[in-house]
């Protein structure tokens, strides 16, 4: 009974999974029945059938195996973040999202479990990282093509390996594409405390750029200020510090920032919405400050004709990692305990260090 209920699922759920293929029933019969060398293990997978609030849609469910076709490679996962994007892909207000029934996910690490037998330069123990991100790294077992993986050096932080490939890439595109920035000049930003906030300081720390930086108003912000500080932070002023006539005042002999928030001159750029609230910008910034306004989705890029230079720099950015000059806080949770992780991902808990799930 319990191979006619794991041949039932895989009809059920069909291609939509990443770990499915659509086949026949008594062609998957015979697979699970004869335990094919060229088949994956069982996954347990955080699946959703629909879309809407993702404590209530994600479960855990089993998964049966599925084929290894020759230019695949099936990877065990060893640890995937939970995104303020997985949330959004779940809720279904996120632009790109993969159809229903689906695992989600979007990113992570994971060890080469077995190989197709066409392919070549990756072996079982492997490191690899889906890159670009690919859907459905919420699971135990992942079968996917060889083009989808990229190899990277197992001696990175598990932790780090799982999560760079999102925010910390954002940051240095963030630095790199918006402007000339040179030794000496100075950015400001919103969202100070957040990863993508956290990698933006270390990355222009390590550049001789100066970071102003801004955070909300709450208790121990002048915790949350040293903090940042640490992290190579030339100023971090709250959001109601800057309620006065003269901000420049403030900055002490810093230069006046070309890339950031709210600036004389210079280029704004969001890459987030977190408070789901438009931007407002008065007319005069646009006439007399000569103020830019750009956007920047990290997934659009990656698909541009840019994306394969993204495995360089993952690699240039997990070699910062080991030597200590990127680091953000973060919480690994064991994979059985994945809805309290998605309950302080959820804010349900106050602010928490980024979850990730270990499996």
């Amino acid at each position: 009974m319990a191979l006619v209920r794991l041949a039932t699922a895989r009809t059920h759920y069909g291609s939509s999974f990443l770990c499915l293929r659509s086949e026949s029933l008594p062609r998957c019969w015979s697979q699970i029945r004869a335990f094919s060398a060229a088949m994956s293990p069982p996954s347990s997978a955080v699946v959703y059938e629909h879309h809407g609030p993702p404590e209530s849609v994600t479960r855990v469910v089993d998964l049966p195996p599925v084929e290894v076709k020759e230019n695949d490679v099936c990877v065990k996962m060893l640890a995937a973040p939970i995104n303020p994007s997985d949330i959004n892909r779940i809720e279904g207000v996120y632009p790109v999202r993969p159809h229903v029934p689906a695992v989600g996910g979007y990113e992570g690490v994971g060890e080469v479990h077995s190989l197709g037998s066409a392919v070549k330069g990756l072996s079982p123990g492997d490191w690899v990282i889906p890159s670009p991100p690919s859907s459905g790294t919420w699971q135990t077992y992942v079968v996917k093509e060889q083009s989808v993986w990229h190899k990277i050096n197992k001696d990175v932080p598990m932790e780090y390996a799982a999560t760079v490939t999102i925010n910390p890439l954002t940051a240095l595109r963030m630095l790199e594409d918006f402007g000339n920035l040179n030794p000496g000049d100075a950015i400001v930003q919103n969202g100070a405390t957040s990863i993508v906030g956290q990698c933006i300081i270390q990355l222009a720390r390590i550049r001789g750029i100066h970071s102003i930086n801004i955070i909300r108003d709450r208790v121990g912000s002048d915790e949350v200020k040293e903090k940042l500080k640490g992290l190579g932070a030339d100023e971090v002023f709250t959001e109601s510090q800057l309620e006065v006539k003269n901000v420049k005042g403030l900055l002490a002999n810093l230069p006046e920032p070309a890339l950031g928030f709210n600036l004389q001159g210079g280029t704004m750029v969001t890459y987030g919405g977190m408070s789901k609230k438009p931007i407002t910008v008065s007319t005069s910034s646009f006439i007399f400050k000569d103020l830019s306004l750009r956007g920047f989705w990290l997934q659009k890029w990656m698909s541009s004709d840019k994306a394969k230079e993204s495995r360089k720099m993952i690699d240039y950015l997990l070699g910062l990692t080991q030597e200590g000059k990127i680091k953000y806080e973060m919480e690994l949770v064991p994979f059985s305990n994945f809805h309290a992780a998605l309950d302080k991902a959820l804010g349900k808990f106050g602010s928490q260090p980024k979850q990730v799930i270990k499996f």
